[in-house]
């Protein structure tokens, strides 16, 4: 059985003085030569584009190519043929594709060719090619203070398309170019990008919408952790859009190892947007969350204004002090209250909310809100001050 790509030149001046039931036939009578030169595109995210370039030899007249391909998914209908210039050539074959055919059931096509005179021509032939998969992996390792890191980008090539491409360009869309042979189903990996002394910050966040509980009877929210990269150049990254990937993610324990902490995917985040990357539980931060007040206060009819704060004990056992993310949604502490009319509500903040600075404009919007909360380490003792915060919340127009 045939495998992969197959090209045979047919020479029709040749088949003149043949009888006509031989002469339309498709004769194959010798496969042209290696390519010599392979780009793979990678950069589309759902179609892989090969440009493969052939010298090829023909003569005066007209000439008869026959692509052909079994076994391979190559999509019939994105394939180009191209007469390129001849280069130093002194005097150039002047080559023109007269018209394009498909044999009937068959993964093949004929290009008829015209030649002014006899001689090699360099032939470029493009085409989308299915079962050539890509995928982005990181190694992050983060210093000993969890100041900064150093984010190591991979491009996974996985070859099951049935073609072997041999000293073949591949390109991602950005990056570096490589120069790589690609065998039949065969993975490789490559250095994208190296990122040194990224500076990063660590977030603890409570969002019971979100993350839950970790002890719901006991009203314990869950509090994950994040290191969160900003793409930009002040940040020492902002080269290219970071793209979706796996993320392994290490800590220099000061030994001169690295310790696993866990590993994440990591979303496609463009220039100037961040990357959160999860790195586990704080079991060292305790917020209780509970309604401290939930009222209704008529207005007209059936018409109420809705009065609600919610209250959150927190405390610290670290010996550094950090902030805590305070997030909830509007709607989800309606839902929470059996309030589900199922349409946007306006509301407003309370003058009893008392996080410092209130909303935080950039991360919040007409549904979630979010503050945050500056805790103090824990003391000599080892024993956290518990912090209360309230947030306030006064919605209008309930029925």
């Amino acid at each position: 059985m045939r495998r992969g790509l197959l090209l045979v030149l047919a020479i029709l001046p040749a088949l003149a003085a043949l009888t006509p039931e031989i002469a339309q036939a498709r004769i194959k009578l010798i496969t042209l030569p290696v390519r010599q030169r392979v780009e793979i595109q990678l950069d589309h995210p759902n179609a892989t584009l090969v440009e493969e370039e052939r010298i090829v030899p023909l003569v005066r007249g007209v000439n008869q190519v026959d692509f052909s391909w079994a076994n391979t998914q190559i999509d019939a209908g994105t394939i180009l043929f191209r007469v390129l210039p001849s280069g130093d050539d002194s005097q150039p074959v002047d080559a023109k594709v007269l018209s394009v055919s498909y044999p009937p059931n068959e993964n093949a096509l004929v290009w008829q060719v015209s030649a002014n005179r006899s001689g090699s021509a360099r032939v470029r032939i493009s085409y989308l090619l299915g079962n050539l998969q890509k995928s982005f992996n990181y190694r992050a390792v983060a210093s000993r203070d969890e100041s900064s890191l150093t984010l190591t980008q991979y491009i996974r090539l996985e070859n099951f398309a049935n073609e072997e491409f041999l000293s073949t360009g591949v390109w991602a869309g950005f990056g570096p170019r490589f120069l790589k042979p690609i065998g039949i189903n065969e993975t490789k990996q490559m250095l994208m990008e190296k990122y040194e002394n990224v500076p990063f910050r660590k977030t603890y966040t409570a969002d019971p919408q979100q993350f839950g509980y970790l002890d719901r009877p006991k009203n314990k929210l869950t509090v994950p952790m994040h290191y969160v990269l900003k793409n930009d150049k002040t940040n020492r990254l902002g080269r290219t859009p970071l793209q979706f990937g796996k993320v392994r993610i290490f800590q220099d324990d000061g030994r001169g190892s690295t310790a696993f902490l866990g590993e994440d995917w990591g979303r496609f985040t463009p220039l100037d947007d961040e990357m959160k990357l999860y790195v586990g539980t704080a079991q060292d931060i305790v917020v209780v969350r509970t309604i401290d007040r939930n009222r209704q206060k008529r207005v007209t009819g059936n018409l109420y204004d809705r009065e609600v704060i919610v209250k959150y004990e927190i405390e610290n056992f670290k010996d550094k002090a950090v902030t805590l993310d305070v997030a909830e949604s509007v709607r989800a502490i309606r839902r929470e209250l059996g309030v589900e009319t199922g349409r946007d509500v306006e509301w407003r903040l309370g003058p009893e909310t008392t996080f410092a600075g209130g909303i935080d404009r950039e991360k919040s919007d007409f549904d979630r809100v979010t503050l945050h909360a500056r805790l103090p380490a824990r003391g000599a003792d080892a024993k956290a001050e518990k912090i209360i915060h309230k947030l306030h919340i006064l919605v209008k127009n309930e029925w």
